[in-house]
């Protein structure tokens, strides 16, 4: 550009006048000039020129995984392999090229199908499908673990429970309060029909837990594993119980963490508004549906006198 002819003077504009337009230093200008004058081919690899090309060594590498007999071998034994072969290659550079060339993944164990939830885990009425998870709490005493358990129609909180520990016994307390509150009490066979949604948690899928849900009459429903979308009625409701009521508190006691989950379990189903149900509270919407269930049933008794 400083060597552009004016047209109106007929001469260069000269380096002080274009940097000044532009706002760049001569200093700059000077040392670009210099750095593209120096400027040669690339720097050529350090170090005597190895024996195998970086082609060379990934056509073996991938016959050495395709032939080796057992997966999930890493790189070392990938190169151990090589070297058996006559073919000498560093850990550093057999990982780069395996890399670059889209080759790790062979060697890596197979990954199970993704089981992705693709239902739906709401229910128009009640008691048919109730969730239930755990989540920690500090206390003064010690690490508490939190259980509750979720209608997955109107988002109720149907029971929950406080523990010092995690064991099924302890995981069973919610789900033994509502089936006392919603049920009618305990006996064999008191929910039939209705599924219970947990994870794959130790004391959710032990022999006692299970068998116990089963006494009750309750089927019992897994979510899939690395899929917590397959219990998120219950995960929500342990986050808006985070929310609202556990985080930034540090209970003294376990009883005391026991006292503020009554009193938040109260507030949330008579005042909390559900928006699929027409914000509506849990406690409306369990008391609509029973006045329904009650008024259809009369209805069948009236015909079938008739």
């Amino acid at each position: 550009m400083s060597q552009t002819t004016s047209p109106s003077a007929e001469k260069p504009y000269g380096v002080e006048a274009v940097c000044r337009v532009w706002k760049v230093g001569k200093s700059t200008y000077y040392r670009r000039r210099r750095e593209e004058a120096n400027a040669g081919p690339p720097p050529r690899r350090r170090g005597p020129k190895p024996k195998h090309s970086d082609e060379g060594v990934a056509a073996h590498a991938h016959r050495a995984i395709v032939d080796a007999p057992f997966r999930g071998e890493g790189c070392l034994k990938i190169r151990q392999r090589l070297w058996d072969e006559s073919v000498t290659v560093c850990k550093r550079r057999l990982r780069r090229i395996l890399r670059a060339e889209g080759l790790r993944g062979l060697h890596s164990p197979p990954r199970r199908p993704d089981r992705a939830h693709n239902g739906r885990i709401v229910t128009d009425r009640v008691d048919t499908m109730w969730g239930t998870d755990m989540t920690e709490v500090k206390t003064l005493e010690g690490r508490a673990y939190v259980f509750v358990a979720v209608d997955h129609c109107s988002s109720e909180l149907v029971g929950h429970h406080a523990s010092l520990s995690a064991t099924s016994r302890e995981a069973l307390e919610p789900v033994r309060m509502a089936v006392s509150r919603h049920m009618g009490g305990f006996g064999a066979g008191v929910a039939d029909g209705l599924v219970l949604r947990h994870d794959n948690g130790a004391n959710y899928i032990s022999e006692e837990f299970q068998s116990e849900i089963a006494f009750f009459g309750i089927e019992s429903s897994r979510s899939f594993v690395r899929q917590p979308q397959g219990n998120g009625v219950a995960e929500r409701f342990i986050r808006t119980l985070k929310e609202q009521s556990l985080h930034g508190r540090v209970f003294a006691t376990l009883r005391e963490l026991r006292e503020e989950l009554d009193r938040f379990a109260n507030l949330y189903n008579e005042r909390w508004l559900v928006q699929k149900h027409g914000h509506k509270t849990p406690n409306q919407v369990r008391a609509e549906q029973t006045k329904k269930a009650l008024d259809e049933g009369a209805a069948n008794l009236i015909g079938a006198a008739a």
